[in-house]
């Protein structure tokens, strides 16, 4: 995937509903209310909040916000607009989402998490196309470099080694390195993720929230690539 910058948001807060809560009252009035199954919705904290907290590291997970807001800051600008930016969502269960080039996703959230439960349920939106414009992978995140032709994964992480936006954009674009984007609110990689990430970066003294370090990688790279004028 060279000619391209290659983003990742990483552990991601976007599943959905788990077995073990999927009969939580709130789970179920929700799902109710929707007229669809416990387990064919997505984990919201903001609805589902009591029961999620009884899940391994719930304060990562049920954030289909933040990856509603970070891709739109990804998918609808002038590097995508444009071709030059690949986007794949890692999800807190090690699922992989890749996007067709050129793909936009609905501004509103409610179409948004109807879009995302299509999607996790069916593997691939739209179901059964054999050119899906969104499509969960059959592989994770320890071989997501290698199945995407790219050299290794930059992490941006608050305790790595400090280094200037612009470079490392530039780097990973024409060297081939995907970089990688906490998708979740609180908490931190896990040990797996840290020894997968080829190298670790930090572009800031304290955590960003994952749309504002998105919505700055992408300018970085636009301005780079003389796409904006300011």
């Amino acid at each position: 995937m060279t000619g391209k910058l290659n983003i990742i948001l990483i552990e991601a807060g976007l599943e959905l509903v788990p077995a073990e809560i999927s009969r939580e009252p709130s789970v179920v009035k929700n799902a109710r209310k929707r007229g669809k199954k416990p387990e064919e919705i997505l984990l919201d904290i903001s609805v589902h909040y009591h029961a999620a907290r009884k899940l391994k590291d719930w304060v990562k997970r049920g954030r289909p916000d933040i990856v509603h807001t970070t891709l739109l800051q990804l998918l609808d600008g002038p590097a995508a607009r444009n071709g030059l930016v690949n986007v794949f969502v890692h999800t807190y269960g090690n699922k992989l989402i890749s996007f067709k080039t050129g793909v936009r996703i609905p501004r509103n959230y409610n179409r948004f998490t109807g879009l995302m439960e299509q999607l996790l349920v069916e593997g691939r939106v739209p179901p059964g196309s054999r050119d899906p414009l969104i499509k969960v992978e059959d592989y994770g995140l320890e071989d997501f470099t290698q199945k995407a032709g790219l050299k290794g994964l930059i992490l941006l992480w608050e305790r790595g080694e400090p280094a200037e936006l612009g470079s490392l954009v530039t780097r990973a674009f024409e060297e081939g390195y995907a970089i990688g984007i906490g998708g979740f609110q609180h908490g931190d990689f896990s040990e797996s993720v840290l020894k997968i990430a080829t190298e670790k970066y930090s572009i800031y003294k304290e955590s960003l929230p994952t749309w504002i370090v998105a919505s700055r990688l992408i300018t970085a790279f636009e301005l780079k690539q003389g796409l904006l004028r300011i």
